[in-house]
């Protein structure tokens, strides 16, 4: 079976949950959609210092250490791409990390470019959405957003880790969202350990 996936950077701090998901995206999708915003770009710079330039590889090549054919890269502005359009399967969309003004734009169903277009495609196609949202703390109107988003059908996932598993790395940290993602686009088969009870 065919895999194809959407994953979608905006400019909410937390580049490196974006940067996992490409990671894991890329290692169980037969193709990922890649939209990275102007905003991110910024942020993946200043937070990961990964950037575009004359003398560095491209932004998919740095987030992923090497270069992958299976990443489709696509731009904001670009509606003339299959994330656009319901008549192009997939099987999900990851919005990692989820600016809050980016829910807030698919929640009243603008879609003012290909992020919001091809979340609110998601929603109507009944298709996978998630939204790794990263704020703190919530007013009522992200709240009322995020419950509209809920109540659409979408997958509302803060960027809240667990500690069970007892982490060491900042990495082991990113792993417990972006890993529980993978397995809510159905892809996370052999990648989550379940919790057990501890035994004496």
């Amino acid at each position: 079976m065919i895999r194809r996936g959407i994953l979608a950077i905006t400019g909410a701090s937390g580049a490196i949950y974006g940067v996992r998901m490409l990671q894991w995206m890329e290692f169980r999708f037969d193709t990922v959609y890649l939209c990275v915003s102007r905003d991110a770009r910024s942020v993946l710079a200043t937070e990961l210092d990964i950037e575009e330039g004359d003398d560095r590889p491209d932004l998919v090549a740095q987030m992923l250490g090497r270069k992958s054919e299976r990443v489709v890269a696509v731009q904001p502005d670009d509606f003339f791409t299959p994330p656009a359009s319901g008549s192009a399967m997939h099987d999900g969309m990851v919005i990692a990390p989820c600016s809050m003004g980016t829910a807030g734009r698919i929640a009243a169903g603008i879609s003012n470019d290909l992020t919001t277009r091809a979340a609110d495609v998601c929603l109507k196609e009944r298709r996978p959405l998630i939204l790794i949202v990263r704020e703190t703390p919530l007013n009522l109107i992200h709240l009322r957003n995020l419950t509209a988003l809920t109540e659409a059908g979408a997958t509302v996932m803060p960027a809240s880790p667990s500690f069970y598993n007892q982490p060491t790395t900042i990495t082991d940290l990113v792993d417990t969202v972006a890993l529980r993602a993978m397995r809510h686009l159905g892809a996370g088969d052999g990648l989550v350990p379940e919790w057990q009870v501890p035994t004496a």
